[in-house]
């Protein structure tokens, strides 16, 4: 554990004058070029992806509640996708790491942690959402009306945007060794954490109960949403009638599956395991090609989005014309 040569200063010149080196994929330099090439095709293509859906659902007059949430999500994940890929694509552009300051290190995690909260949180109400249109579809319109979207909409981002910034706060506070490497492409937990000078397990706490707070549980909620929609769909006699009530749910569990499985492997578990390179892979598929198959699992599972994009598309061509 990186102890020696421990920093103690106060927080005003801290923030002033230090700053790290992200390393990024330093130690694969002959495959720079290439590298930045993919990331930059990746990146243009899930911010084009996403904005389709977000224009698409926007210029829409009548919205489901899905689709108001599918809104949010494509929103979350364009600003997910800027905080990430232009300091990941400016350090494979310079040979040795790009340099970030102090504050600008806080703010890419506070950024970064307040939009994946928000987006597990958002996960959970889908979730709902989808519990209450099989399990209750007599009651749907009632119960997922417009205003109860937004408050849940609005618990989200506030809930996410606490628990991101209490976390960055206790991150931040721990004294940093004079070797400022984070051997990653951007400002990640366990990355910063990497680096502070102590040998206890206390600076781990924070992060603890920011993944039972913001992964814990959200998944529990909807592990007890799918298990009420599992009980409803047993209950479902026509396997034809199964099979669409399933169909509803096939999108949004895809996303669920993928988001969970990238970021329960990175942040629950000991500071003892942390790997560099693993977690650059990881979080390469976490921060760059999740963001990039969430467009496309909806616009090819969800007849709705499809039809919209047709839609949106149409309008176009007719505006060129005219």
């Amino acid at each position: 554990m990186p102890w020696e040569g421990c920093m103690e200063t106060d927080n005003v010149s801290t923030a002033a004058t230090m700053e790290f080196l992200l390393l990024g994929f330093s130690e694969l330099l002959h495959l720079r070029v290439l590298l930045f090439l993919i990331f930059l095709i990746v990146h243009l293509v899930t911010l084009a992806g996403n904005i389709m859906i977000f224009m698409a659902v926007v210029t829409e007059p009548s919205r489901s509640p899905m689709l108001f949430f599918l809104c949010q999500l494509s929103a979350i994940e364009l600003c997910y996708t800027l905080v990430i890929a232009p300091k990941a694509l400016l350090s494979l552009a310079a040979v040795d790491g790009s340099k970030i300051s102090f504050l600008g290190c806080a703010a890419q995690m506070h950024l970064f942690v307040f939009l994946g909260g928000a987006e597990c949180f958002l996960l959970a109400a889908m979730s709902y959402d989808r519990y209450v249109a099989v399990c209750q579809p007599l009651r749907y319109a009632a119960l997922m009306s417009e205003g109860l979207c937004l408050r849940l909409a609005l618990t989200c981002g506030l809930g996410a945007l606490a628990v991101a910034l209490g976390l960055t706060v206790a991150v931040f506070r721990l004294p940093f060794c004079h070797s400022r490497r984070i051997n990653h492409f951007f400002c990640d937990v366990p990355a910063v954490l990497h680096l502070a000078c102590t040998q206890s397990y206390a600076p781990e706490l924070p992060l603890l109960a920011a993944c039972v707070l913001l992964l814990l549980l959200p998944f529990l909620l909807i592990l007890a949403s799918y298990i009420c929609i599992a009980a409803a769909l047993l209950r479902i006699t026509s396997p034809v009638g199964r099979g669409k009530a399933f169909s509803t749910c096939v999108s949004h569990l895809a996303i669920t599956l993928l988001h969970y499985g990238c970021a329960t492997f990175i942040y629950i578990r000991p500071k003892t395991s942390y790997s560099p390179a693993r977690d650059k892979v990881v979080s390469l598929v976490y921060t760059n090609v999740t963001p990039l198959m969430y467009p496309l699992i909806y616009s090819l599972r969800n007849k709705e989005i499809r039809g919209m994009l047709r839609k949106m598309l149409t309008r176009k061509k007719v505006a060129q014309v005219n």
